[in-house]
């Protein structure tokens, strides 16, 4: 079996690492990506991490452009649930997998993706907590084919769907007691870089600013 691999760097959030596995099944040439995430930051945790392969231009969200209700989901409560559906329905997608529970500063999850064929292109999506809609991703990156890792560098995204009033009302997580959320004050707005912990609520930039990271 021929290994490749395939790295995603998020700019001072997180890491992953996609390595490419080669091999016949039943006469059939098929490819896997081992996708492999660290966290890098000095305070956020990561919620559930989605992971799906795709033809090209079947990305998830786009800089600039309004988030989907699904994308939404997950930048504002963690839910993978609803992409999930989303994803799975459509037939530029080939596979999608979820990395289950909360990955904290240092941490490392790793989790496996059918590849094959012209389904090459790799899109991700995770929450950021505490932040009211920020979140991390990849937005249809190619696999790769060498038998090298790939690297790649990516920011922490805000979804422009919940203004960031940093209130633990809004925001999931144990960080902030993970009782009932309000919903939040809506934001009419796009996708776009994040501005990070900015002390305006009840997070304290010191402890959950992802700027201040493991790297």
């Amino acid at each position: 079996m021929r290994k490749h691999g395939f790295f995603l760097f998020s700019y001072l959030v997180l890491t992953m690492a996609f390595a490419a596995f080669d091999s016949e099944a039943q006469g059939q040439p098929t490819r896997r990506y081992e996708v492999s995430i660290t966290n890098l930051t000095k305070g956020q945790t990561f919620t559930p991490i989605l992971v799906a392969t795709h033809r090209k231009g079947a990305q998830i969200f786009e800089l600039g452009a309004e988030a989907s209700p699904e994308v939404e989901a997950v930048a504002e409560s963690g839910d993978t649930g609803p992409l999930s559906a989303f994803l799975e329905g459509l037939p530029e997608v080939n596979d999608v997998q979820v990395v289950s529970g909360l990955l904290g500063p240092g941490q490392t999850a790793t989790v496996e993706v059918d590849a094959r064929g012209p389904f090459r292109f790799v899109s991700v999506a995770s929450m950021l907590i505490p932040t009211n809609d920020g979140f991390f991703g990849l937005a249809g990156v190619e696999g790769p084919n060498g038998r090298e890792p790939d690297v790649h560098f990516s920011p922490a995204y805000d979804a422009g769907t919940e203004v960031n009033e940093e209130l633990c009302a809004d925001i999931p997580g144990p960080q902030c007691g993970s009782g009932a959320l309000d919903a939040g004050t809506e934001e009419d707005g796009v996708v776009h870089i994040n501005a990070a912990i900015q002390g305006v609520g009840d997070l304290e930039p010191g402890l959950w600013d992802w700027r201040k990271s493991k790297r």
